[in-house]
C-alpha cells in the first residue's frame, strides 16, 4: 500500500516518497532508479517496506480500479479483481456474501467462522459480538486503496488466520477536485455518488457520500443503503493530523439458500421470507503522526464505533413436526425470529517505527475494546401460500445476553538488512483476550455467564532474495489466533443447539484457534514490462471452530482437532499505454485434518459408520471443507482504443465444490434425498466501460455475467417441506431431503453519467 505524504519532510521520508513516486519523482531530484512500491506492513501507518522486502505475495488495487469494476461493494469488486479470492453468494444481496481468501472467510453472517481480519484506518472492522464484517458499512467510494496482506500476519491480531484487508481513505491533498454520478439499470438498481476533496495551506479535507436502492434479482429482495464519509486534517513539515468520521444506514434484503426444485421451477425463488437485516454505523477515529527525526516516527490512533444491528428472519418451526405428530391440528409451521444487537466498541492504537543502521523496525502496543447487547425474540406463526411466515402468537423473549471483549496487545517487526540483498524480518505480537458474558434473562446457574481469558504469542519469520532488480525468492513462517467470540461462547452445546440468529444456552468452554502458516515464493520482471508471481502456501488450523448445523436454521459452536489449507498462487500481467493484462490462477486443497462424527441427517451415507449415530456422518482426514472451488482462474482485460474511451472485460472461472453436509463427499443421490452434494464449476464473463464526453463529463456502463449463465456459489444439504410448485405440505412425513443452493445473480445491466471537476 502506497502512502502518499505531501508536507516538507526530514530526508529519510523524502527518499521513501521518492521511491514510492516512480522514476519521474526521482528524475526530477536528479536520481534514475526504477519505481518501488512501499507496502504499510502494520496496523498503523509507519515508513513502509518496499514490496520486495515483504516476504509474502502481497496485492494490491487502487481505489480507481475499484471503482471501475463497477461493482456496487467492495467484497463484489475483490471477489472480481483479486486472485485467490472467491464469493459465496450465501445470502442473494451484493453486501452480504462470504469473501473466501485462501480457504478463510470473512462474512457478515453470524455463525460462519471468520479467519480475515479487516481494517479501515487503522480501526479494526471486525465487529466484537461475532467478528463478522459489514461490508455494507465500508465506504467504498472513499478508498484510495486496498491492501492484500496474505498469511498468518501476527501484527495485525485477531482473526487475521489467512490474511488480513488493510483499507486506506482519500485525503483532500492526495485527491483534490470532485464528481458526482448516477446510474440506473437491472434489478431497479438506482445508485448516486459525490465526492470532493481540496486543501488550503495546511489543512485538507475529503467528503463523499454514496445512495442506492434496488428491487433485487430475487422476490422478496428489496434493499436500499445510504453512507457518508468526511476527513479533515492538518500537515505541516513533521506532523499530520486527520478526523475520519464515516456514516451508514442500511436496510438489506437476503433471501438465502433455495431448494434446486423451486429453483428449476423459478430462478427468482426464495425459500422462506423474509429476511431482513437493517444496520446503522457511525466511527469517529482520530489518527496522527508525527517525526521526531529523520529516522523516528511516532503514530497514534484513537477511534469510537458504535454499530446497531436489527434483523427479521422467517423460518420453518422446528418444532412443527414434533406437535404435530401429537396433534395433526397443530398448524404453527412457521416462526418469525428476531435479533436486536447493540455494539460500542473503541480503542487506541500507538506505534513507534524507525530506522538503525541495518534495521527498519516497528514497535507498537492496541486496546480495543467492545460491548455488545443481544436481543433474541420468536414468533410462532404460519407460513402463507408465498412462502412468507406471518405471525400468530405472541413474541417471547428467548435470550438477552450482555457481552464484553477486552483485547490488550504488543507487537514488534524488525527487517534487518544482512546483505543489500537479503532482508529478515522477525514479528511477534503478544494478545491477551477477555471475553465476558452476563445472562441478563436466567441470573440462575446454569445460564449464559461466564468470563474467560485468552493469551497468546504469536511470532514470525520470513526472508527475502533480491537475486537482481528483477528477480526475488522470498519465504516464511507465521502464526495468529483468535479468541472465541462472544456468540460462539453462548452456543457451544450439541444438547442445546441455537437458531442463528440466535438463540443461546448454558455452553461449555471453547479454546483458541491457531493458525500456522509457511509460505515460499518469487516474483519478477521481465522484457516488456511483464510481471509475474509464483507463491506455494500451507495453513493449519488447530482447535478450529466451526459451526455443526442440527436443522436447516439451528446448530452450535465447537473445536475440532485440525483443519488444512495448501496451495498455489500463480500470476503474469502486463501493460503499455493503451493495453493493461492480467491473467491469476490458484490452486486450494482445504480439507479436514481431524476425524469427527458431524451431524447431517440428509446425507444419504449418515449412520454408515458404527461410531457414529444415526444421522451422522464420520469425517476423516483428506476431506474437503464446503464452499471452497479447488481451482479459480481469473483474466482482467483493460483496452484504450482512443484517447477518450476505455473497454474493460474480467473473466473468472471456479472448479466445482462440496455443499455443507456432505462434508465427507460420500452422499449420493437417492429417493429419500435429490441433490449431488457437490455444485459444478461454472464461469463468468463481465464487460465494463467509459467514454469520455469532455468538459469533465463521462459515461459508463456494465454488463455483468454477459452470458447469462445460471450457476451456484454455496450449498447445503437439507429439509425441504414444500412441492415443487412451492405449496407447503402439512403432513411433515412427505418432506424430502434436498439440495439446497444460493443461486448466482442473471445478467444485469447498468449505465451512468460522472461529471468531475478540479484536478482529477
Amino acid at each position: 500500500m502506497i502512502r502518499p505524504q505531501t508536507r516538507r519532510t526530514p530526508p529519510l521520508p523524502i527518499a521513501l516518497l521518492l521511491l514510492a513516486a516512480g522514476p519521474t519523482a526521482l528524475a526530477a531530484n536528479g536520481v534514475t532508479l526504477d519505481a518501488v512500491e512501499v507496502i504499510g506492513a502494520t496496523p498503523l501507518p509507519g515508513i513502509g517496506l518496499p514490496r520486495d522486502q515483504v516476504p509474502a505475495n502481497v496485492q494490491t488495487e487502487s481505489g480507481a480500479a475499484l471503482r471501475s469494476a463497477g461493482e456496487p461493494s467492495l467484497a463484489e469488486t475483490l471477489g472480481r479483481r483479486l486472485p485467490g479470492v472467491t464469493l459465496n453468494e450465501t445470502q442473494g444481496n451484493p453486501w452480504q456474501p462470504d469473501l473466501n481468501f485462501r480457504g478463510f472467510t470473512v462474512s457478515p453472517l453470524l455463525g460462519t467462522p471468520q479467519g480475515l481480519s479487516v481494517f479501515l484506518e487503522g480501526v479494526r472492522m471486525n465487529e466484537g459480538f461475532g467478528d463478522v464484517v459489514n461490508w455494507d458499512l465500508i465506504p467504498q467510494r472513499a478508498l484510495a486503496d486496498v491492501t492484500l496482506l496474505p498469511g498468518a500476519n501476527p501484527l495485525f491480531g485477531l482473526n487475521t488466520l489467512g490474511g488480513a484487508l488493510v483499507l486506506q481513505t482519500k485525503r483532500g491533498d492526495t485527491h483534490p477536485g470532485g464528481e458526482i454520478e448516477a446510474s440506473l439499470g437491472s434489478h431497479g438498481r438506482r445508485q448516486i455518488g459525490f465526492e470532493e476533496g481540496g486543501k488550503a495551506g495546511a489543512l485538507h479535507w475529503f467528503v463523499s457520500g454514496e445512495g442506492m436502492r434496488e428491487d433485487g434479482w430475487r422476490d422478496y429482495s428489496p434493499s436500499k443503503l445510504s453512507q457518508f464519509f468526511a476527513k479533515g486534517g492538518w500537515t505541516d513539515d513533521r506532523t499530520d493530523v486527520s478526523l475520519t468520521l464515516a456514516h451508514a444506514h442500511t436496510d438489506l434484503i437476503g433471501n438465502a439458500l433455495v431448494p434446486e426444485s423451486l429453483l428449476r421451477r423459478d430462478h427468482s425463488a426464495v425459500f422462506t421470507h423474509p429476511d431482513n437485516t437493517q444496520n446503522l454505523a457511525t466511527l469517529a477515529a482520530l489518527n496522527a503522526s508525527h517525526w521526531l527525526s529523520d529516522s523516528d516516527q511516532l503514530s497514534a490512533t484513537v477511534y469510537l464505533r458504535r454499530t446497531r444491528t436489527r434483523t427479521l428472519n422467517g423460518d420453518l418451526n422446528d418444532d412443527y413436526a414434533e406437535e404435530y405428530d401429537l396433534d395433526p391440528a397443530f398448524d404453527l409451521s412457521g416462526v418469525l425470529n428476531r435479533t436486536a444487537t447493540d455494539q460500542q466498541a473503541g480503542g487506541l492504537g500507538l506505534q513507534w517505527s524507525a530506522t538503525r543502521g541495518r534495521h527498519q523496525f516497528a514497535l507498537g502496543a492496541a486496546y480495543d475494546q467492545t460491548r455488545a447487547r443481544f436481543r433474541q425474540t420468536e414468533q410462532e406463526g404460519i407460513v402463507a401460500a408465498n412462502r412468507g411466515v406471518e405471525g400468530v402468537e405472541e413474541e417471547e423473549l428467548d435470550n438477552r445476553l450482555s457481552g464484553r471483549t477486552r483485547s490488550t496487545a504488543i507487537y514488534l517487526t524488525d527487517t534487518i538488512a544482512l546483505a543489500p540483498t537479503l532482508h529478515l524480518t522477525a514479528s511477534a505480537r503478544y494478545q491477551r483476550t477477555r471475553v465476558t458474558n452476563v445472562d441478563q434473562l436466567d441470573p440462575t446457574p446454569p445460564n449464559l455467564d461466564g468470563d474467560y481469558t485468552y493469551r497468546k504469542l504469536n511470532p514470525a519469520l520470513g526472508l527475502t532474495w533480491a537475486v537482481s532488480p528483477a528477480l526475488t525468492f522470498y519465504g516464511g513462517f507465521s502464526q495468529g489466533s483468535r479468541a472465541p467470540t462472544p456468540i460462539e461462547l453462548g452456543c457451544a452445546d450439541p444438547a442445546n443447539p441455537c437458531t442463528l440468529p440466535n438463540a443461546l444456552a448454558a455452553d461449555p468452554y471453547l479454546k483458541e484457534v491457531v493458525a500456522r502458516n509457511l509460505e515460499i515464493g518469487a516474483r519478477g520482471r521481465l522484457g516488456g514490462g511483464l510481471r509475474w508471481n509464483a507463491s506455494l502456501f500451507r495453513t493449519t488450523n488447530l482447535d478450529d471452530i466451526l459451526f455443526v448445523g442440527t436443522s436447516t436454521s439451528a446448530g452450535y459452536f465447537t473445536n475440532f482437532g485440525k483443519t488444512r489449507r495448501a496451495g498455489v498462487e500463480l500470476g503474469l500481467s502486463g501493460d503499455s499505454d493503451r493495453f493493461d493484462w492480467a491473467i491469476h490462477y490458484n490452486y486450494l486443497r482445504a480439507t479436514y485434518q481431524s476425524s469427527a462424527c458431524l451431524l447431517a441427517e440428509f446425507n444419504s451415507s449418515a449412520g454408515a459408520d458404527l461410531r457414529c449415530g444415526d444421522d451422522e456422518i464420520r469425517i476423516r482426514p483428506g476431506d474437503r471443507l464446503p464452499g471452497l472451488p479447488a481451482h479459480s482462474l481469473k483474466v482482467l482485460l483493460s483496452w484504450r482504443p482512443t484517447d477518450a474511451l476505455r473497454l474493460g472485460a474480467d473473466l473468472a472461472f471456479y472448479s466445482d465444490q462440496t455443499v455443507r453436509g456432505n462434508e465427507n463427499g460420500d452422499h449420493r443421490a437417492n429417493g429419500d434425498v435429490r441433490g449431488e452434494g457437490t455444485l459444478g464449476g461454472f464461469g463468468i464473463v463481465n464487460l465494463d466501460a467509459d467514454y469520455a464526453l469532455g468538459r469533465g463529463w463521462t459515461v459508463f456502463g456494465r454488463v455483468a455475467n454477459l452470458f447469462d449463465h445460471r450457476y451456484a456459489t454455496a450449498g447445503a444439504l437439507a429439509e425441504n417441506p414444500f412441492t415443487a410448485a412451492g405449496a407447503f405440505q402439512a403432513d411433515p412425513a412427505l418432506w424430502r431431503g434436498e439440495q439446497f443452493v444460493a443461486p448466482g445473480a442473471p445478467r444485469g445491466v447498468w449505465v451512468g453519467l460522472r461529471y468531475r471537476w478540479g484536478d482529477r
